[in-house]
């Protein structure tokens, strides 16, 4: 069956991140990608211009309505939207018996903040439950480092995007603290909104056909990395990366 992951996120109007790159990602790497949208946001490669919440019940409804008929063999957790509707999420999740990636959002690459210090503070009970969690450094320092984070159980992703120097290091460090680092060149681009809800839902996809997270989070890397040098270019800010890796011909597309 081909690999199913459940996507709980906000939309982004410009299709760079959130459940349009979520979307994305999961397709190219071979599963089959559900949703429930938490926020509706307003957005371009410049910056977030209005969030619109759903309503906790709509999300939950979502969530259900997909569990109850496709199921799901992971899900990915990205941007939450409110604190009422992390802890109605954590409901419907606290006894599901699947691996969940939650990538804990709280500003956009822009530098638009996409979730208040409640949401935040409620975010323990989601890494509680989750497989592994997934912040870049930022986000990791707001939630009091990764002592802190790791001592919740999830295993610990700590993303080195936003680290200085010519060389990225993304560090996995599993619940039972076995480590694994990935160093690759940084890749001279602005272009690079999207990334981290990309990297997520690959880890996730991966998951959801049977790899250990270790090989799940490697490949997530080498698809990031694919990604960032394919894009495409788009907008006079932060673009969007290159998901569909500029693999399929245009002439292909025609009838």
């Amino acid at each position: 069956m081909i690999p199913r992951v459940l996507i709980i996120a906000g939309s982004d109007s410009g299709g760079g991140a959130g459940i349009q790159a979520d979307i994305k990602t999961v397709t190219m790497l071979g599963g089959h990608p559900t949703t429930a949208i938490t926020a509706i946001t307003a957005q371009n490669t410049l910056g977030v211009q209005a969030v619109h919440p759903i309503p906790p019940e709509t999300v939950v409804a979502q969530m259900e309505s997909v569990l109850a008929d496709i199921g799901a063999d992971a899900v990915k957790i990205g941007m939450i939207g409110s604190v009422g509707t992390v802890h109605a999420v954590a409901d419907v999740l606290e006894h599901a018996d699947i691996p969940i990636v939650f990538d804990p959002v709280m500003i956009a690459t822009s530098g638009s903040v996409l979730a208040d210090a409640e949401t935040i503070a409620a975010f323990t009970r989601l890494m509680r439950m989750a497989a592994v969690v997934t912040p870049n450094l930022p986000e990791l320092a707001a939630l009091g480092g990764a002592t802190a984070v790791r001592a919740l159980g999830p295993a610990l992703l700590v993303k080195g995007g936003h680290g200085a120097g010519d060389i990225v290091e993304d560090r996995l460090i599993e619940a039972d603290g076995a480590e694994t680092l990935w160093t690759h060149p940084r890749i001279d681009t602005r272009h690079t909104h999207g990334t981290g809800c990309t990297l997520a839902s690959g880890i996730a996809t991966g998951l959801a056909a049977g790899l250990s997270l270790a090989d799940a989070t490697g490949r997530a890397i080498a698809y990031v990395q694919a990604a960032l040098a394919a894009a495409p270019g788009l907008g006079a800010g932060h673009g969007p990366m290159g998901h569909a890796l500029n693999t399929i011909p245009v002439d292909r597309c025609r009838d």
